[in-house]
């Protein structure tokens, strides 16, 4: 018996005499019961404001809107700035697919996430025996991307002696794959982003100042959640119906969770509340999250 009515009902029917914690069973169904009728719950997420495959209504991402209605008209190098977690790759992926390249390709890469000996390699291709293990001739995504758009995520952390080859390669397209002679041109927009601090950077000899205003023509700063809290109801909407489509068990909020979740400073920020919502998801009872399924941190705040 799995109906969470059908087992208030039978616990009702046999109400007298019933021990303590059958009692305190029937309590805890009829609270969830309610909460999941009194309005608590975050918004349908068929009805969440948004726009470009982002979800929020809030003062700050309408500033993020506005400015994206105007960059996607352009073809020239964007950089992403923002806390890890506020939703860059978002961005970039919207530039791509409302712009004039949507036909093309879209190829993110992390620069952070490739060693700095292979990076070269990953974005400007090899010629067959040009290093140990180069069994072949590759393609990098810089001319895999051409008339598309190539995502540099975490640019701050490309190593300095890449970094000239890569104001190269913005300043007139010309690939040049590791171990060869050969000059490539391509078609390509360079969308860039980075949660570090370049003016910091480049003071201290690790970014390259004429690279920052060559990828810097236009700029967009992500906020950070805690600057849109307004958001956070909408956004749990957005990941608990994303949550069933994967399989896990449907939920809700209670309006203790919902306010926990609310009033939250969320250092990861947008990626921090998901991986929360999935966890909370998997474990809350009778399809009800409650602030006491929430992290501890959650709990305290």
């Amino acid at each position: 018996m799995s109906d969470p009515v059908e087992r208030v009902r039978a616990c009702l029917d046999g109400l007298e005499g019933a021990s303590t914690r059958e009692k305190e069973e029937v309590l805890s169904l009829l609270k969830g019961w309610v909460d999941m009728n009194r309005g608590s719950k975050a918004p349908e997420a068929s009805d969440l404001p948004g726009k470009f495959g982002m979800v929020g209504g809030s003062p700050a991402m309408e500033k993020v809107f506005n400015l994206l209605a105007r960059l996607v008209r352009t073809d020239v190098p964007v950089l992403i700035l923002g806390e890890s977690g506020t939703g860059k790759e978002l961005v970039a992926k919207a530039l791509h697919q409302q712009g004039a390249r949507r036909k093309g390709p879209f190829l993110p890469v992390n620069c952070a996430a490739i060693p700095a000996t292979l990076l070269e390699s990953e974005i400007f291709g090899h010629k067959k025996g040009s290093f140990t293990g180069a069994h072949r001739d590759r393609k990098g995504y810089a001319q895999a991307a051409d008339g598309g758009t190539l995502f540099l995520d975490e640019i701050g952390e490309m190593p300095l002696e890449l970094q000239s080859k890569l104001l190269r390669f913005l300043e007139g397209g010309e690939v040049r794959p590791v171990g060869s002679n050969e000059i490539l041109h391509v078609n390509v927009r360079v969308v860039a982003a980075t949660n570090q601090i370049l003016s910091e950077r480049i003071a201290a000899k690790q970014f390259r100042e004429d690279l920052f205003y060559r990828l810097a023509v236009l700029t967009l700063e992500m906020p950070p959640l805690r600057e849109r809290l307004e958001d956070v109801p909408s956004l749990a909407a957005h990941f608990l119906a994303a949550n069933t489509d994967e399989g896990l068990p449907g939920a809700v909020l209670s309006e203790d969770a919902l306010g926990a979740l609310s009033s939250f400073s969320w250092p990861g920020n947008i990626r921090q509340l998901q991986n929360e919502l999935t966890r909370a998801s998997a474990f809350c009872k009778e399809g009800v999250i409650r602030a006491v399924d929430l992290s501890p941190e959650l709990r305290e705040g």
